[in-house]
């Protein structure tokens, strides 16, 4: 098996289900005792939401690199950004080091692929929503059209990804308004609904919606296995 670099932290509780998503699926294909070689470079996330609310995208570009030539070092053979707005930065994170990133954009549209979706709404921080760093490869590379909820609903989500999710508050009244706001683009015709923060999926699941849900973490995780066990390059 490859070596996996994991860039983490961003926020912590997504990437506790990174790590055991990855090691769940070595062990379910490679069985008995098994587990996903990895190399993690987990950041302390406060300094970094710091840097987004004053937009220091400089600050977090080297922040990302740093943790990027760690795990390169470390041994990684290929390296994933455990988050989807620090994907902003994805082309600064490549440049930085000798290895192949991941791109969560390509674990999305493989997702998408399985399940013959063309048409995708997406939830995310609103640098994900009202950015095009996910979306334009997402459109350019992959042929998918994504939509994404209006302006009300995006600083509802965004706000809570910060202010709950990152800090592990699971609330019902806000998972009542996400399940919401995803039966809104069901009903634009999306043909599922991608969770493009890593932390949507600790509070909304498939049972609870009507329309299928691309869950970004678990996306990524196969793409990762992908790579692991030499399935690609």
């Amino acid at each position: 098996m490859r070596t996996l670099g994991i860039i983490g932290g961003m926020s912590w509780e997504s990437t506790v289900t990174y790590y055991r998503l990855l090691n769940e699926g070595v062990r379910n294909i490679a069985g008995g005792l098994h587990s996903c070689p990895m190399v993690m470079h987990s950041v302390d996330f406060g300094p970094f939401a710091e840097k987004m609310e004053v937009n220091d995208w400089e600050g977090i570009a080297e922040g990302l690199e740093k943790a990027a030539k760690s795990v390169a070092g470390g041994g990684a053979d290929a390296l994933i950004i455990a988050t989807n707005t620090m994907h902003k930065e994805a082309d600064r994170v490549r440049s930085a080091v000798d290895i192949p990133l991941l791109h969560m954009a390509d674990a999305i549209a493989m997702a998408a692929g399985k399940i013959g979706a063309k048409k995708l709404g997406l939830l995310g921080t609103a640098f994900t929503m009202e950015q095009d760093f996910l979306s334009r490869p997402l459109r350019e590379k992959h042929g998918l059209e994504v939509i994404v909820p209006p302006a009300e609903e995006r600083s509802f989500v965004h706000r809570t990804i910060f202010d709950e999710l990152c800090c592990g508050k699971i609330v019902d009244r806000t998972k009542a308004e996400y399940i919401g706001i995803i039966e809104q683009l069901a009903a634009q015709g999306v043909d599922a609904v991608v969770l493009g923060c890593t932390e949507i999926g600790l509070l909304v699941g498939k049972d609870d919606v009507s329309v299928p849900l691309i869950d970004s973490v678990q996306a990524h995780v196969d793409l990762a296995l992908d790579y692991v066990f030499g399935k690609i390059d």
